[in-house]
């Protein structure tokens, strides 16, 4: 085995590979369960999304604090143990019941996030940290890909929504099981980085880019917009199952990028805002001007795979840094601060996508692609002088 990829590592990896293959199934089926199968109207699934994100935002924080002061992994462990509440929506009779369940797994899985990636961090040395980060992202999102995959066959071969939603409380608990058997681990020694320049200065130039970037991943957040947007309008234009198919498409290439530039000797704090941050955006910018000039479903899923290119970079890079800037007593605190600033994000991203989209889908994605852009200036902005000084690995 290789020296980075230890035990510890592939527990962890593929415990997100199977938690991610249960909900990603159950969070695909639950707007069309809760509106067509429970006959909720559909403004109670932007009541769903505002309960289970924007509270959702003070779970992550509150994870990573908890991890710091009680130990990261049973605390991680309390959070995955939670989640296949969302596969408990399959027993609910009614909408509210079915918000309430969906919401707590969703919380629960926040809560989670941050103490699991410290655990990450503290089984892994500083010039391996984005191999480790990218092999994560590739097995995490890899989980969804599969999940997605199965979904439509179970589906097409009859099996109902309730018992797929019942079905992926499964894969959590296998996910949960992997957790258990793996360690917390301490913090590895490291390599000068930026965080090592010494003195005022070295932790200044820290503290502006761990500024930047929780900074940038809020305004990150209030450009990611739900896929169903991108989905929606390529069946507009292909029908539906060209439109399903481009969230496989979505996922692949993110999978498949955050493990590449995991490995890559990089400019950390320069590709996350050059080739994540404004590349998404220009990529959902694209996706707009494709709709308004009618380039067909080809250039549509260019777009799209443009915007999973740029979230496995974003994906990979973000958890790195915040492990470098963060010193390893309030480096679960710094985690949880990225999950609650994206969390907040998203759950605005998406209501002001809605608004927008109705007016005309050309103005939503105009819209969340400079938001993207201006997260890339604000990331390179502060994080100008760490970029001197960080060493490639």
């Amino acid at each position: 085995m290789s020296e980075w990829l230890n035990r510890n590592v592939l527990l962890l990896s593929f415990s997100a590979f199977f938690a991610d293959l249960g909900y990603q199934a159950a969070i695909a089926i639950f707007p069309i369960f809760l509106v067509v199968v429970l006959k909720a109207p559909s403004y109670e699934y932007g009541l769903a999304s505002a309960a289970a994100f924007g509270v959702g935002a003070f779970f992550g924080y509150l994870g990573g604090l908890a991890g710091d002061k009680f130990g990261n992994k049973w605390v991680a462990v309390a959070g995955n143990l939670l989640i296949p509440l969302i596969s408990l929506v399959g027993l609910a009779a009614g909408p509210i019941t079915a918000i309430a369940l969906f919401s707590g797994g969703w919380w629960a899985r926040n809560f989670r996030s941050p103490p699991r990636r410290v655990m990450l961090v503290n089984s892994s040395s500083v010039e391996h940290r984005g191999k480790v980060f990218g092999f994560l992202h590739l097995l995490d999102i890899g989980g969804g890909f599969v999940s997605v995959v199965l979904l439509l066959a179970l589906f097409i071969n009859g099996v109902t929504l309730q018992k797929i939603l019942l079905l992926t409380s499964i894969p959590l608990l296998i996910s949960t099981a992997l957790l258990i058997v793996s360690k917390d681990g301490k913090p590895k020694p490291s390599k000068p980085s930026a965080s090592e320049l010494g003195a005022k200065r070295g932790k200044r130039i820290n503290s502006d880019a761990y500024r930047g970037i929780i900074l940038a991943t809020a305004l990150y957040g209030f450009s990611s917009y739900s896929l169903g947007f991108p989905i929606l309008t390529i069946e507009q234009k292909a029908g539906s199952f060209l439109g399903m198919a481009s969230y496989g498409v979505y996922l692949l290439v993110s999978a498949l990028t955050g493990y590449y530039i995991g490995s890559k000797r990089l400019n950390r704090i320069k590709a996350l805002g050059t080739i994540g941050y404004l590349l998404s955006g220009l990529g959902t910018i694209f996706i707009g001007l494709a709709y308004l000039f009618r380039l067909g479903y080809p250039a549509l899923y260019l777009g799209v795979g443009t915007l999973g290119f740029s979230l496995g970079v974003i994906e990979t890079l973000e958890p790195t840094l915040i492990s470098l800037m963060k010193s390893a007593k309030h480096v679960g605190r710094g985690m949880g601060s990225l999950t609650a600033s994206r969390s907040i994000g998203i759950f605005s991203a998406n209501l002001i996508m809605g608004l927008l989209y109705v007016m005309d889908p050309v103005y939503s994605y105009t819209y969340a692609g400079l938001v993207a852009i201006i997260a890339a200036a604000v990331v390179l902005y502060y994080g100008r002088e760490f970029m001197k000084n960080d060493r490639p690995f």
